[in-house]
Order: C-alpha cells, then sequence, then structure tokens
C-alpha cells in the first residue's frame, strides 16, 4: 500500500470534518442540539435554525463556547422564513456554500383516530416532508457551491424508527408521524438519484429513542416498554446518534447515498421481548 493510500486511510483523514458549514434545523434541543454540538467539536461552522427565538438564544449560549455558531429564529415551514435563512447562510458562509444540511426539524402529533383532526395531519406532514423538501431544493445554489467530486456536499435527513415501523411503545397513535417519516424516507432516495449527479448525496438516519430533553416524558412513563422492545435493552445515547453523523458528513460517507440507517438498538427488527429469552 503506497504512503498516499496510508495517508487517505487515517482515522484523521476518514472522519475529518474541520473546516465544513453545517445548517442544522431544530437545532436548539434533542437530537438537533446533541447534532449541532457534535458538529462544532469537529470544527465546523454551524448555523442552528428553530422557530422560537428564545429557544435560538438559549442553545446559541451553550453552543457559542465550542466554536463558530450562529442562531436564526426561523419557520421551515413558511416560504419567506426560508428566504430569510438562505439569505444569511449565504452572508455568513459568503465564498464556501453549505457542506452539510441536516433535515432535523419535526413535528409529532397523538389522538385516536376518531379524534385525530385534520389541520394536525396537515402540519405534521408539512414540518415533517414538505419543508424538507422546499428547504433542500432553496439551498442547492449553496450545497452546489460546497460540492465536488472528491467531497460532496451532504443532505441529511432526520427520519425514525417509527417510519420502518408501526410504533407500538406510547399506546398513543401517532398517525401522521409514522406516515410522514416513512414518506421522508422515500424522498431521501428520490433526492439521491436527482442530486448524486451534481455531486450531493441524500441519506437518512431513522433513530430510536434517545436521551434528551424533548424524550425525558417518553422514557419516564414508557422506559420499561422501550427497553423491552429493544433488542439491546436500552435507549440511545447521545454519542450514539454523534457517530452516526460524522461518518455520513465526512470522507467516510462520500460514496454512501440514498441511504435509511436505524440507529434505534435493533428496534425495528423487533416484536419486543420473546419469552424464551427471559428467566420468567
Amino acid at each position: 500500500m503506497s504512503t498516499a493510500q496510508q495517508s487517505s486511510l487515517s482515522v484523521g483523514q476518514l472522519f475529518g470534518l474541520a473546516g465544513k458549514t453545517a445548517l442544522v434545523t431544530g437545532g436548539s434541543s434533542g437530537l438537533g442540539f446533541i447534532m449541532a454540538e457534535t458538529l462544532l467539536r469537529a470544527g465546523v461552522r454551524v448555523v442552528i435554525a428553530s422557530r422560537k427565538q428564545e429557544k435560538c438564544d438559549q442553545a446559541l449560549a451553550q453552543l457559542q463556547p465550542l466554536g463558530d455558531c450562529r442562531a436564526i429564529a426561523a419557520d421551515v415551514t413558511r416560504a419567506d422564513d426560508r428566504q430569510r435563512l438562505c439569505d444569511d447562510l449565504r452572508q455568513h458562509f459568503e465564498g464556501l456554500g453549505l457542506s452539510i444540511l441536516v433535515n432535523n426539524a419535526g413535528a409529532n402529533w397523538g389522538a385516536r383516530i376518531e379524534e385525530y383532526p385534520d389541520d394536525a395531519f396537515a402540519k405534521v406532514m408539512a414540518t415533517n416532508v414538505n419543508a424538507v423538501f422546499s428547504l433542500t431544493r432553496d439551498l442547492l445554489p449553496l450545497l452546489e457551491q460546497a460540492a465536488s467530486a472528491a467531497d460532496p456536499a451532504r443532505v441529511i435527513n432526520i427520519g425514525s424508527m417509527d417510519g420502518l415501523q408501526v410504533p407500538i411503545v406510547q399506546r398513543v397513535p401517532t398517525f401522521a408521524y409514522s406516515a410522514s417519516k416513512a414518506a421522508l424516507h422515500h424522498l431521501t432516495h428520490t433526492l439521491a438519484v436527482d442530486l448524486g449527479p451534481r455531486q450531493i448525496t441524500v441519506n437518512a438516519v431513522a433513530p430510536g429513542f434517545f436521551q434528551s430533553r424533548m424524550t425525558d416524558y417518553v422514557l419516564r412513563e414508557f422506559g420499561d416498554d422501550i427497553a423491552a422492545d429493544s433488542p439491546m435493552g436500552r435507549a440511545g445515547e447521545p454519542e450514539e446518534i454523534a457517530g452516526v453523523l460524522v461518518y455520513l458528513a465526512s470522507r467516510a460517507g462520500a460514496y454512501t447515498n440514498g441511504a435509511v440507517i436505524p440507529v434505534d438498538g435493533g428496534t425495528h427488527v423487533s416484536k419486543g421481548t420473546r419469552p424464551w429469552m427471559t428467566d420468567a
């Protein structure tokens, strides 16, 4: 093996992200905050977007000491907010383009079918599917500016294990959420085919339950059920979603395109605890 090949296979070369630029939507809390922190610690210049200015300010106070971070209050379901966000990114990343787009902003609604309102279904679909398509489309000039054959720009959509299976743990039907995440996974496939020739890869991560402020209630109320439903018997830890993000955004993931990667401890292939696998 040549010295050049050895260098390209070094961990630093494979997983290094320093100097890249990123936008993380829904970056003020939950998995979005974890991913923004991960990118900042890796030397990426990061912009987070979230609907509420107060949450942006709170997140920025924690993230800014880690690196070059900016927070913008924007509702990605609104065309005028998306335009303002694109304009701000163009100025903030002048001459660099956008290396990494993490479409993480999401919405959910739970109710029995008889009580499930049309406007709630529409809101979840608008946030989890429509806005992902629209924002990716609107940011194509910046993504293409940062893209090259050796180092494509990356679009990373945050789906869900609930888009791979019918969720059962929370006992409250989330019809729109499950449908939207399944649609997002397929949108990932179609975007990957269209944008791959333009040196932009599009992949999705399908997380299970992770420890975060957003899941505190669910884990507190249904923690035992979540553990029983996973072959690994637990929820995920922050570094376990961070690792997949780094892989997809780095040289190591440059040839991965159109993939939906479950990060759920195997829950999407499990039907819960088997009686013959317990001591009872």
